[in-house]
């Protein structure tokens, strides 16, 4: 019995390759007899899952979490603490944010998105980052968290940052998949889905980043409803894809860049990823992602691979990034973060800080290589 695959289906498993493994202490001991006799290598990364769980949504860090005036971004946070501190940005950064949602969920959750930009000009260009489509990657909104907190402590002393938020708006999405997040905190750390129902199989969830109309359910996809890959009845059968696709199908004048922050792996990945070719704006695309990496190698010595998602991860279809890129959007992107596999989901909270420095180098990298209009 396996509960878990990394990659995310036994399908993606290659010969030569590593595959992460989450089993039950009693499989355990029966597993890893098997493993000696197949003459298979293997290391047990974490002994003991459950605490590593407890370590991070137990009670030893929530005084910390709950103050806003003091908001620790170096700690995980639930849905409810997230979006306490977006209302709180709303009304104490009112100059530079504002707060709105694009929809329900399936649960009837606000689709919370904060805006960031001076209102300099009536017509800007607009950079969408999103984080949390699948729930067990936390380190994804707690990175979304720190962006919003540099851009805002950084305005007045970093002329890049100024320039930023001058010349551009910023739509950041912290939680996307509020649903799973939220269910990933109370029933299930490892959930990675949305939570509606299929009522013909009783399982729940589609893999929200497999439910957009762009190759939906091809290669890399399961047409199965409990499967982790799932890609849902249909193209955006999920309020959560849907509601976001008709917001950006209305900033498509103005969407430059569509970012989308995942773990783990740490790459980063543009078109495609439903199929291997070469897109038309290669040339600026690769030299925005070989300046995003340089930057942030900068910080911690952290090499990312990049590439196209198909060569570079895997083929899959149905995703957020080739979405975007076929609607329009030049620079579409897809972060997968720290790590490579050791603690994987459950990276720790010492290593929050150091994993969002040095990706929101990355981030103004590209930014930046937007503004200075690459052709």
């Amino acid at each position: 019995q396996v509960d878990v695959w990394q990659p995310s289906s036994p399908s993606h498993i290659a010969k030569g390759t590593v595959t992460d493994l989450r089993v039950p202490q009693n499989t355990s001991r029966s597993l890893l007899p098997l493993l000696q006799q197949a003459n298979i290598p293997y290391t047990v990364l974490i002994a003991d899952l459950q605490q590593a769980i407890d370590n991070q949504t137990g009670l030893r860090s929530h005084r910390s979490r709950r103050s806003l005036s003091g908001y620790n971004y170096e700690v995980y946070h639930s849905l409810e603490e997230i979006q306490d501190w977006m209302h709180h940005l709303n009304k104490t950064h009112s100059d530079l944010v504002h707060l709105f949602s694009v929809g329900k969920s399936y649960e009837g959750r606000p689709l919370f998105v904060l805006k960031l930009g001076t209102r300099s000009r009536p017509y800007k260009k607009a950079v969408w980052i999103d984080c949390g489509i699948h729930a067990r990657e936390w380190i994804g909104p707690a990175f979304c968290q720190w962006f919003v907190k540099e851009a805002l402590q950084t305005f007045q002393t970093d002329p890049a940052m100024r320039k930023m938020l001058t010349q551009l708006y910023f739509y950041v999405m912290p939680v996307f998949n509020v649903d799973g997040y939220q269910f990933s905190w109370t029933d299930d750390r490892f959930w990675r889905k949305t939570r509606s129902r299929d009522t013909r199989f009783r399982c729940y969830g589609v893999d929200a980043n497999r439910n957009w109309k762009v190759k939906w359910c091809a290669e890399g996809a399961s047409l199965h409803p409990c499967d982790d890959t799932y890609c849902g009845p249909f193209p955006e059968s999920e309020p959560e894809v849907r509601a976001v696709a008709q917001f950006l199908r209305r900033q498509r004048r103005q969407l430059r860049a569509y970012l989308s922050f995942h773990a783990y792996a740490q790459m980063l990945l543009y078109p495609y990823s439903y199929k291997y070719g070469t897109i038309p704006n290669f040339s600026c695309v690769e030299s925005a992602a070989y300046d995003a990496v340089n930057a942030l190698q900068s910080a911690y010595g952290v090499r990312y691979r990049y590439g196209p998602a198909s060569s570079t991860l895997y083929v899959s279809s149905g995703s957020s990034m080739d979405w975007a890129y076929r609607s329009g959007v030049p620079y579409a992107f897809a972060f997968e973060l720290r790590d490579t596999g050791h603690y994987g989901f459950l990276l720790p909270e010492p290593l929050i800080l150091p994993t969002c420095a040095e990706t929101m180098l990355a981030v103004r990298a590209i930014a930046l290589h937007l503004l200075a209009k690459c052709r």
